[in-house]
């Protein structure tokens, strides 16, 4: 695929901006437009996203949240030992894991 250099600037009403937002098709306004233009759809780099039930995935963001909230705070910890951290660090791993497989484990139900 051939790298875009070329930019194409507008300026729009923060009206103008929303109503674009609202019928775009795409996560981007960029794609979306420049498939409008071109009349051709521009495959996406994104990997599609699991299908996963709404409550779950929130759940299970709000535990990766909240783990990387820890471990942030466990690397800032100089009174806790380098055994410790590891040990700490080994079991947030851990839970990291099974999260991933629990989310695996629901896919496209």
């Amino acid at each position: 695929m051939e790298k875009r250099t070329k930019e194409i600037k507008i300026r729009l009403t923060d009206d103008e901006h929303q109503r674009l937002l609202e019928r775009s098709q795409r996560t981007h306004l960029a794609e979306w437009l420049r498939e409008l233009g071109l009349g051709e759809r521009t495959p996406s780099k994104r990997r599609k996203l699991p299908d996963v039930d709404p409550q779950l995935f929130r759940q299970i963001a709000g535990t990766g949240n909240n783990l990387n909230q820890i471990a942030r705070k466990l690397n800032q910890m100089e009174s806790l030992g380098a055994e410790d951290k590891i040990r700490l660090l080994s079991l947030l791993t851990s839970i990291d894991r099974q999260l991933t497989e629990i989310l695996e484990q629901h896919r496209d139900r």
